[in-house]
């Protein structure tokens, strides 16, 4: 197979591309993020009975389930939870086979509008074949389209892609399951040649495909769920999720009253953090006697310049400096502003506004954490950093943060932002890793001898450096318009 020339690849995605042949996962991740919880729990009860169902009917009951009332303009899980997963989940050989291919087409059993941004937007899919969903009011009904007339119209539009231009030498390959050929006329009429991945080679030896060999890059994904919710994780999700809501009330209790008197509870409670580097004293750094002729003379707090991991990442520098310090938002909400143990300030995102607050607050003496990539990032990039921390001091101390959940995402887009906090503090385990990085001299910003741009491009390749992220240029608005 590996010599073959592919003009036309006609896959299969949960016989060929997946290495599980399972879609409970991929159903669980639409019921629990489209739905909510007690959806996904109620698919969850109903699975045993789903099982002995047959395939095809147990597949439509999912459906139904899953789909049946939700908002068809606001459903987003396809395009902003799914892909993670199902990249995670490809086979090695499969995709590398299907990578060569000139033209490829996608099939799939399950709702088009689950699988249709993934194929199309990371694995230059042409056309998808999947089923077509029933809406009425602007709502999904949870039934299914006609599969024969679905089936007649996907072959005429597979005939005007592949017949309908230049003449084909290579002909048309199929890599499918041996259950799927002849349920679908593209495998049954178009294709000459059909490899089949048997269930025994899906088990074994099928090496998943490594980050650096996606087509393209995982930035940006959203959802609440850090695991992948298989049969197994799901009755673990479930189990926990009782005893994770009374344990991040009592971790939140603890880190309001005791987080800069006693860490030890928290500690105990799972909730780890490691600090590498030299934490500045609160007496490291005086500007005014460094550079005395510079505006920030007279700025004896220091500045922390940090990626953005999630909205608790100052209160974990100022847990790792033994003090409080001040950390600036633009878009906080309101409840998770009152609980924070350190005092959250205001931005306006209009820049000059923005310059005074913050000189301010450096002014009165107090530190100063900057999440200068502007919004979170869950995968190994950073996004460029906004360059108005260079002209607020004279030195600034970078700290590289990485954060490890186990179970729950502590960021959403679409979601609510104000339950951040407990999303956290209900995973069984996290960790939160820092480390202080050598000071930087920002003072030629000032002098002109460095752009301010350039300047934070420094900062942030340091601390990429620190972490082995990979540093982009996209930015807030970036993430929002792919993800809201």
């Amino acid at each position: 197979m590996e010599k073959l020339s592919i003009e036309t690849l006609v896959l299969e995605v949960e016989g060929a591309l997946l290495r599980s042949s399972s879609t409970f996962a991929y159903f669980m991740l639409v019921a629990i993020e489209g739905g909510g919880f007690l959806r996904g729990f109620l698919l969850l009860l109903l699975y045993p009975i789903i099982c002995f169902m047959g395939y095809e009917f147990g597949l439509r009951v999912m459906v139904m389930l899953c789909f049946f009332g939700v908002k068809t303009n606001s459903f987003r899980v396809g395009r902003t939870v799914l892909p993670k997963f199902f990249l995670e989940d490809m086979g090695f050989e499969e995709f590398e086979l299907f990578s060569k291919a000139k033209r490829r087409v996608g099939v799939t059993k399950m709702p088009r509008v689950m699988v249709e941004s993934f194929l199309r937007d990371y694995l230059g899919v042409e056309l998808v074949f999947g089923r077509e969903l029933q809406e009425f009011g602007g709502f999904y009904t949870g039934l299914t389209k006609d599969d024969n007339r679905r089936m007649e119209k996907e072959n005429v539009v597979f005939k005007d892609l592949v017949f309908g231009k230049e003449n084909i030498s290579g002909g048309v390959m199929g890599l499918c399951s041996s259950s799927t050929h002849g349920r679908h006329l593209v495998f049954s009429q178009y294709c000459k040649e059909i490899y089949y991945v048997g269930e025994v080679e899906k088990r074994n030896n099928r090496k998943p495909v490594p980050r650096e060999k996606y087509p393209k890059p995982l930035i940006f994904h959203d959802g609440r769920l850090a695991i992948r919710p298989d049969p197994v994780n799901a009755i673990a999700i479930f189990m926990w999720l009782p005893f994770g809501i009374l344990l991040s009330v009592l971790r939140l209790t603890i880190a309001v009253t005791l987080l800069f008197y006693c860490t030890i509870p928290l500690a105990f409670t799972g909730i780890k953090w490691k600090v590498r580097g030299d934490a500045p004293s609160s007496q490291n750094l005086q500007n005014s006697i460094n550079h005395p002729n510079t505006k920030s003379a007279a700025a004896a707090g220091q500045l922390y310049i940090c990626n953005h991991k999630t909205l608790l990442d100052p209160n974990v520098i100022s847990l790792a400096l033994n003090r409080k310090a001040s950390s600036v938002s633009y878009g906080l909400s309101q409840f998770s502003a009152m609980i924070s143990p350190i005092k959250i300030n205001w931005l306006t995102r209009n820049l000059e506004e923005d310059r005074k607050r913050m000189e301010r607050i450096l002014s009165r003496g107090e530190d100063l954490v900057v999440c200068a990539e502007g919004t979170t990032c869950r995968e190994p990039y950073l996004l460029r950093f906004s360059p108005l921390f260079t002209e607020l001091t004279d030195q600034i101390v970078p700290v590289a943060i990485d954060l490890h959940v186990s179970m729950f995402y502590a960021t959403t887009v679409s979601g609510r932002k104000w339950m951040d906090p407990f999303y956290f503090l209900m995973n069984p385990y996290t960790c939160y890793e820092l480390e202080f990085l050598e000071k930087v001299d920002t003072s030629r910003v000032r002098t002109s001898d460095c752009s301010r741009f350039d300047m934070a491009n420094h900062v942030q390749k340091q601390i990429g450096k620190a972490l082995g992220f990979e540093c982009t240029m996209l930015r807030r608005k970036d993430k929002y318009m792919m993800l809201a």
